[in-house]
């Protein structure tokens, strides 16, 4: 029989938890612990594990934090992971439970998150993703093939010269982008002549 690093291992490796929620406000799908529990809960059920999660209200300082623990247990041995999440100074049209109950979604999907070994970090909805958005620029757009066949022939060359060109440089592995920047420079190189 399998010990219960070996269970949680296989369901960590096959484990397949959609983002079934989208956010109207910001427009992204993300995943909630209630999805994470849907993809998992059959998975425990065939490696006969036990999951149960519990949230605890904790004071500390002047904040109020929930702190959510996910047990696994194969009746035998217990893995525990725990995560907590802050309540919201005021959130605009959200009672005093509602609020709690916020904190309590996000302490649970961290800890879920940390038994199960899923990586939220490129979720729109964390704030390693909102750093990335805010310190990183912008990735521009590969340019099309059709920019780049216009830039080819403003050069001089045909359609099926292009053709036969564009074909060499992707097997080449050469992007559109890079394409696009060499013919650009050419381009820029005739006129300068």
């Amino acid at each position: 029989m399998s010990s219960l690093t070996e269970k949680l291992i296989t369901i960590q490796k096959t484990l397949k938890a959609p983002k079934g929620q989208w956010n109207k406000f910001s427009s992204f799908y993300y995943r909630s612990a209630e999805d994470i529990l849907e993809a998992v809960k059959p998975l425990n059920a065939d490696q006969g594990l036990l999951l149960t999660v519990t949230d605890e209200p904790i004071l500390i300082g002047d904040w109020h934090y929930i702190k959510a623990t996910a047990n696994i247990t194969d009746g035998e041995n217990t893995h525990t992971v725990t995560a907590y999440a802050r309540e919201s100074e005021n959130k605009k049209g959200m009672d005093h439970s509602q609020v709690t109950g916020t904190a309590s979604s996000y302490a649970r999907k961290y800890a879920l998150n940390g038994l199960y070994l899923i990586d939220d970090t490129k979720d729109a909805d964390t704030s390693e993703y909102q750093y990335t958005q805010t310190k990183q620029p912008k990735q521009q757009k590969e340019p099309s093939k059709a920019i780049i066949l216009g830039k080819f022939k403003t050069g001089g060359g045909t359609e099926e010269q292009f053709n036969e060109w564009y074909a060499k440089q992707l097997s080449a592995g050469i992007s559109n982008q890079q394409m696009d920047e060499l013919l650009t420079k050419k381009l820029q190189e005739n006129k300068n002549k």
